[in-house]
């Protein structure tokens, strides 16, 4: 059952007051989304069982100022102390400090869908709502000091402490007062200079009454009288407020021992991270949260939020392939929704739902194959995804094909891997040379193909059809396509793409392609499935290949690096990524899809990976467990760094130590090997999956243990950089990862790239 359904099941179908509340200090950061979009799911689905429920969002323009980010901090220091509501605006055109906040968020909000009445906490504070939850926490106000020093351990037990802040008739501060005393009706106060370090208060004292916004409560406090002034049935809070201890317990013991009011439902969340990081209004860390649609569209952006369980953290980095795939999950869900809307993939999708373009069934152009068609510059997107769609688009289906192509630019543009970036080659790609000759023939037997095939689809077919009856894989078949015009190993879906371009261009390039010769190209190996060495670095043995569909690695050899124990670089970033990982659980390490797909490759040749973890869960585990990085060398260290940060495998090993090419193969009965570490020999077992070179086996289970004598010593000069693959991680993966040891390798170690390649 989807996690907002369960929770309408559990409430009943009883008239509702879902709450949510925001203090605005400057611009919320995308993380402050979560809690709004939560509560208006929440909502939405209690709507569904009684229509009387309502949603409120309230903007507490009361609170103090008492951080700022740097870009306000110029304008706005001598206000530290004031309430929001009467800092000036910073474009002088809003009423004030909250009110420009507040309107920038609630338009953000009506465009992630939220509907709710948006509240002021200033206003119903002195329109007098406040008022008997002021009179009820001055009156117990020493109760309300033992609450906090029971449940949090605060000790605020100290005479003369009540539970409320006026503003200053003098100064307008809120923060730097103190009531000293209440007779029952007024309250004495003083301004106090040394009260709080962030401002200072001017020592005004006086008498004044407390009621009809002359004051506040302290949020711990204000917020319980909020639930009972507004009857809120339902309001969660972070899980800094959820804490044992926190917020959320002292504000349910303040519910049941002072207001005497109900508590709303316990609804705790997890944090909504950006890039592995928390992000503060305050401070102006984190991507602002009006800049989420300039990567995401609305429905998406919204379905990010929506998919995720509440008790998940949410991890969003739009680099790489992550807003490709949330298009994806997006379009699954649509399908699901258009098939059984009561299902749970139907349910999110539901909710994620923000206009009318998917409340029926329609064409869903896919996001990386829009990313793919735009770089092509030479037809229009509109007439290539009608043909694939095999009719015309409706107007739905071109606002949908419009919108896609602006966020595929943007991806693109900004957050794209350079792998997913290309361009047709205006001459013949130099990787021409590693095709292999059943390659090279297959190309000149699709020529006569393009003179006469009826459209993209049944092209894609016979190109297909084709490679079967020369008995190549579909696999080395369209490489050898990919690689004839983009120079790369893989692109846009080969029957549409080819069907883009002009057809005298693509026929002139095959047989170019399929005539090309050279000593070199006898001598190398092919990308294809025939077992020569398929490059002079590594290549799959066939038996691997063949049992294992879309398996791969990368590869790349440096030169002349300059490797130290220790470099105090190394070891700030190290710290810097490890906060940025930030509280990893092993729960979150099984969620990451390459551990998944590498485990499930260890269980298929028999090794439990519960007692021998793949090196990139082994690595993650250490971190989760608290136990830290490990300090080897500057090498090992840094390629340590790039596998925390792209979750694939990698190994180095001293090329002098290597007689290539390397082959990725099942280990045969009796061979051994003897592990970095060990005093005596391993006898490998039957078919589990090594690298091994021309006379030894370098490495046990991919990279997770490696062979003694090809290890990385401050000694070594030259290496060679594995990066792991398997079914289920896409090439694009295994290279980033490859790319990203590079990059830290370079950083630290310094080398020259002699060679990098994929091998598939």
């Amino acid at each position: 059952m989807f996690w907002v359904d369960e929770i309408a099941q559990k409430i009943g179908s009883t008239p509702q007051h879902v709450d949510d509340m925001k203090t605005l200090s400057g611009y919320p950061h995308i993380g402050s989304l979560r809690g709004p979009i939560l509560h208006d799911v929440v909502y939405k689905a209690l709507h569904e069982k009684n229509n009387k429920t309502i949603n409120t969002c309230v903007f507490n323009d009361f609170d103090h100022i008492d951080g700022l980010s740097p870009d306000l901090l110029k304008t706005h220091a001598p206000y530290f102390g004031y309430p929001l509501r009467l800092a000036p605006s910073p474009d002088k055109k809003a009423r004030s400090f909250a009110d420009y906040f507040a309107q920038d968020f609630k338009q953000v909000l009506e465009t992630l869908g939220v509907e709710a009445e948006y509240l002021s906490s200033w206003d119903m504070y002195h329109e007098g709502k406040f008022n008997e939850a002021i009179k009820i926490a001055l009156d117990n106000a020493e109760k309300i000091q033992d609450i906090y020093k029971q449940i949090s351990g605060s000790d605020k037990k100290r005479q003369g402490w009540y539970p409320l802040q006026v503003i200053c008739p003098n100064c307008s501060k809120v923060g730097t007062t103190k009531v000293t005393a209440w007779d029952g009706k007024m309250v004495t106060y003083r301004c106090e200079k040394n009260l709080v370090k962030w401002a200072e208060g001017c020592g005004h004292l006086g008498t004044m009454s407390p009621f009809d916004g002359n004051a506040k409560l302290p949020w711990k406090v204000d917020w319980p009288a909020h639930w009972m002034v507004l009857g809120v049935t339902f309001e969660g809070a972070g899980k800094d407020h959820a804490s044992r201890g926190g917020s959320y317990d002292i504000a349910f013991a303040l519910c049941d021992e002072v207001f005497k009011s109900n508590k709303p439902y316990y609804f705790p969340y997890e944090f909504f991270l950006f890039g592995g990081k928390k992000m503060s209004t305050s401070k102006g860390t984190g991507i602002k949260a009006r800049d989420i649609t300039a990567i995401l569209p609305s429905e998406v952006a919204r379905f990010l939020l929506v998919r995720t369980p509440p008790r998940k953290a949410i991890d969003f980095d739009p680099t790489g392939m992550t807003i490709p795939d949330l298009f994806d999950e997006f379009d699954r869900c649509a399908q699901e929704y258009w098939h059984d809307s009561a299902n749970d993939l139907g349910r999110v999708f539901h909710f994620s739902q923000i206009n009318n373009w998917y409340r029926k069934d329609v064409y869903l152009p896919r996001f990386r194959d829009i990313a793919n068609v735009i770089q092509l510059h030479t037809k229009d997107p509109e007439d290539h995804f009608r043909k694939e769609k095999g009719s015309s688009l409706t107007a739905t289906e071109k606002e949908i094909l419009k919108q896609r192509i602006t966020y595929a630019q943007k991806w693109l543009e900004n957050y794209a891997p350079e792998n997913a970036r290309f361009s047709v080659s205006e001459k013949l790609p130099n990787e021409i040379k590693n095709l292999s000759q059943n390659q090279k023939r297959y190309l000149g037997s699709i020529i006569n193909i393009l003179e006469s095939y009826r459209n993209p689809e049944s092209l894609q077919v016979t190109l297909y059809n084709t490679a079967k009856e020369m008995n190549l894989s579909g696999k080395d078949a369209f490489q050898a396509l990919y690689i004839s015009l983009l120079g790369k190993p893989f692109g846009p879906k080969a029957g549409w793409f080819i069907d883009s371009l002009d057809k005298e261009f693509v026929i002139k390039r095959l047989s170019e392609a399929s005539e090309y010769s050279s000593t070199e190209n006898s001598k190398s190996s092919s990308l294809g499935t025939d077992k020569k060495r398929k490059s002079d670095l590594a290549l799959i043995d066939h038996d691997v290949s063949s049992r294992f569909v879309g398996m791969s690695f990368a590869v790349a050899v440096i030169k002349n690096v300059l490797i130290k124990k220790q470099v105090k670089e190394l070891e700030k970033d190290k710290k810097e990524v490890l906060e940025k990982i930030g509280k990893l659980t092993t729960e979150d390490i099984s969620l990451y899809s390459t551990i998944q797909a590498y485990r499930k490759l260890f269980k298929s040749f028999g090794i439990d990976w519960h007692s021998r973890r793949p090196s990139p869960e082994a690595l993650l585990r250490r971190i989760a467990l608290g136990k830290g990085l490990y300090t080897v060398n500057t090498l090992v260290d840094a390629y340590n760094l790039a596998v925390l940060e792209s979750k694939i495998g990698l190994g180095s090993f001293d090329l002098s130590e290597i007689a290539l090419p390397v082959t990725l193969r099942f280990a045969k009965e009796g061979e051994t090997i003897h592990l970095l570490g060990d005093d005596s020999p391993t006898i490998i077992k039957n078919e589990e999956l090594v690298y091994a070179d021309q006379k030894q086996i370098i490495t046990l289970d991919l990279n997770y243990r490696d062979a003694n004598n090809t290890k990385v010593t401050e000694e070594t000069k030259d290496i060679i950089l594995f990066s792991d693959g398997a079914p289920g991680i896409s090439a694009e993966e295994v290279m980033k990862g490859l790319e990203k040891g590079i990059e830290y390798i370079l950083k630290y170690c310094g080398g020259t790239v002699e060679k990098k390649e994929l091998i598939m």
